[in-house]
């Protein structure tokens, strides 16, 4: 029963995300990104402060790791930054497959960083692996758009801020977690958004913005909340169904199809990341 109600808080998580990410392509047409990000980050740090604070009080600015959490918290608006520049040029589903890359990333730096011991399947699947990004990319082709080596930035710093993740969670509380990552991200990119900043022109563009930081401060802490009620192993392959949000987002909103390089490097990236995530279970 608890792991039917993670299942659940990670399903209601994917869907934030592609919520975020559908909300911030659209505004970065209009906006610069790093006001984009930084609006972002804003928007998760109320929210995370008014969802904690009044439970948790002082608790949420308890670490045993300040190092760490900073080194997170400095992580996320470069790779939000990384995500928004390169939705600017790609569809939704461009970007989402590539993401799904990251279970990949992790077992491949999970040798050298963690001391975990690779076996062969474990490294076919990863070449594997790899050989579907390389369809989604493309490199040398005219379907080849240089904003795709933004998204694979992304997908590698994505992975190591899930190995950090992973360090600080044996430490410190995810309410804590939370609430540095948000305040954190928002102080670094601040003066970087405000030299650059430019009002939004529209009621709507502010609407959008006040929406991206709910869904990206409700993702994080369902995320986080999902943790307690199943294992990662289990939680692991419905990552996978937030590509049926990207697509369908991306058609519905901005009339975007995946070609079929798309569709079968995604599923040769999905099929290799969820045989990773069985070897783990």
């Amino acid at each position: 029963r608890n792991r039917l109600i993670g299942i659940g808080l990670i399903s209601v998580t994917f869907i934030c995300f592609a919520l975020l990410d559908c909300g911030a392509k659209w505004l970065v047409k209009t906006l610069p990104v790093l006001q984009v990000v930084w609006l972002r980050f804003l928007f998760h740090a109320v929210f995370s402060t008014a969802l904690l604070a009044p439970k948790f009080g002082s608790g949420i600015l308890r670490t045993r790791r300040p190092k760490l959490q900073l080194l997170r918290a400095g992580f996320l608006p470069l790779m939000t930054g990384l995500n928004f520049w390169a939705l600017q040029y790609l569809q939704l589903a461009e970007t989402g497959a590539i993401q799904f890359s990251v279970p990949i990333i992790i077992a491949l730096f999970a040798a050298p960083l963690l001391g975990e011991r690779m076996d062969a399947a474990r490294w076919t699947a990863i070449s594997i692996g790899f050989a579907g990004v390389l369809i989604i990319v493309r490199p040398g082709t005219q379907g080849f758009h240089p904003a795709l080596l933004l998204a694979i930035a992304n997908a590698v710093l994505y992975a190591l801020f899930n190995l950090l993740t992973r360090q600080l969670a044996a430490h410190d509380s995810p309410e804590a977690t939370q609430f540095f990552s948000s305040f954190g991200a928002t102080l670094a990119i601040t003066p970087f958004a405000l030299a650059t900043w430019q009002a939004p022109p529209g009621a709507l563009q502010w609407l959008i913005l006040c929406l991206i930081g709910l869904a990206g401060g409700l993702g994080h802490y369902l995320l986080a909340l999902a943790h307690r009620y199943a294992p990662a192993s289990v939680l692991g392959p419905f990552l996978y169904q937030q590509i049926i949000w990207m697509v369908l987002l991306g058609y519905l909103v901005f009339g975007d199809v995946p070609d079929a390089a798309v569709l079968a490097g995604g599923a040769i990236v999905i099929g290799s990341g969820l045989y990773l995530l069985a070897r783990e279970r």
